[in-house]
């Protein structure tokens, strides 16, 4: 069988292939990047969130007395969040440093370039890689990924039936991958699989989980400390998930699994390699769909299929300068069908959330679409 050892030495991470292009221009960008994470973590995210908490304790202060001896527990309560937050604060740091060791034998100057402040886009991206942990890896997430990632699984084990084909030379990949739980679950079964990435915060987070992480529960985190509304009580703020609730390393000893990280454009140009696409609450990050729907049909090999999860909201609407194509389903549809896909499967309302917090009186619900569409042999 394989040791531990092998995928968890940092100059040779297991699971973890940087891909950046054209490699030197790329790399100094990629680790610019990398440092005004770093600094953005450090600087931007715990004085973000510690002026949050002292500005409802300014507000607090200032009601009358007699109101404030009501609600005895209020300052406390505070308090517990800004111990949550330099909990969060610690184990995102462990992240970045983590990563930051990969490359720190690499010649990339001492990142002091043009680094601007931790925008309110950043912080958010932040705080949503923080419930990706819930999402991917925590027991919190079970029902959230039986509700999204086991139908994909299911049409793959429909598809590629064991008495037929021999798993390990299915070729799956899964752009889009986030902390890679969803590819991680499809090499568990044998197949040869690989997952896609472009965000940072992601790739940062999935290589610590899939990399540094061997036992069961023993991180925690705090994803919910940036709700201060919907809280039925005051602990359901504050409350802990832990991670990882399986151990990332348990993959079946000769396991072909893999994490890219990179433009899921650039990186798969290869025609007809992939048995299988999966994709899932992935297709509206695309500026442009079309562009994502026509590499598919390239990297597919003849007869092979790409199964899709998720609704379409679409990343790039109402963002200044980014060019957003928002096309219905019923036009995405249109699109498959003249590239020449054949529709296999397709359901109109599965429900799923994303990243839901169980405890809060509010959450959203999508009416995911399922297909499985065959390129023609």
């Amino acid at each position: 069988g394989k040791k531990k050892t092998d995928h968890l030495g940092v100059d040779s991470p297991f699971l973890w292939n940087f891909y950046f292009g054209e490699v030197e221009k790329l790399f100094s960008a990629w680790i610019g990047y990398m440092i005004k994470f770093t600094i953005l973590i450090l600087q931007g995210n715990i004085t973000n969130m510690h002026e949050r908490v002292n500005r409802t304790e300014r507000q607090f202060k200032s009601l009358p007395a007699n109101q404030q001896s009501l609600l005895p527990q209020f300052l406390p309560h505070l308090d517990k969040i800004r111990e949550c937050i330099d909990h969060n604060q610690e184990i995102l740091q462990t992240i970045v440093n983590d990563c930051i060791h990969m490359f720190e034998n690499k010649e990339y100057g001492d990142g002091r370039g043009k680094i601007t402040p931790a925008s309110t886009f950043d912080m958010d991206k932040l705080k949503s890689t923080l419930k990706q942990f819930v999402r991917d890896w925590s027991e919190e997430g079970k029902h959230e990924r039986d509700s999204c990632y086991q139908p994909i699984i299911s049409e793959i084990v429909k598809n590629f039936p064991k008495e037929r084909w021999d798993f390990s030379k299915v070729n799956i990949l899964v752009p889009g991958a986030g902390l890679g739980r969803l590819a991680w679950e499809i090499a568990m079964l044998g197949f040869a699989c690989q997952g896609n990435e472009w965000s940072l915060f992601m790739l940062f987070s999935s290589n610590f989980v899939l990399n540094r992480c061997s036992e069961i529960n023993s991180h925690k985190l705090y994803p919910w400390i940036h709700q201060f509304s919907n809280n039925r009580r005051s602990a359901d703020q504050i409350r802990p998930i832990y991670f990882p609730d399986v151990d990332p390393h348990s993959l079946p000893s000769g396991s072909n699994f893999s994490m890219t990280a990179g433009d899921f454009q650039e990186i798969y140009s290869e025609c007809n390699t992939w048995d299988c696409i999966a994709t899932c609450f992935f297709i509206d990050t695309a500026h442009n769909v079309i562009d994502y729907i026509d590499t598919i049909w390239k990297i597919l090999k003849p007869g092979g299929i790409w199964i899709n999860v998720g609704p379409l909201l679409y990343h790039f609407e109402n963002l200044g300068n980014e060019l957003s194509i928002e096309l219905s389903y019923e036009d995405i549809k249109n699109v498959i069908l003249q590239y020449g896909f054949h529709i296999e499967v397709e359901k109109e309302s599965v429900l799923s959330t994303y990243t839901v917090n169980e405890l809060s009186m509010m959450k959203y619900y999508y009416e995911c679409v399922l297909f499985v569409v065959r390129k023609p042999e």
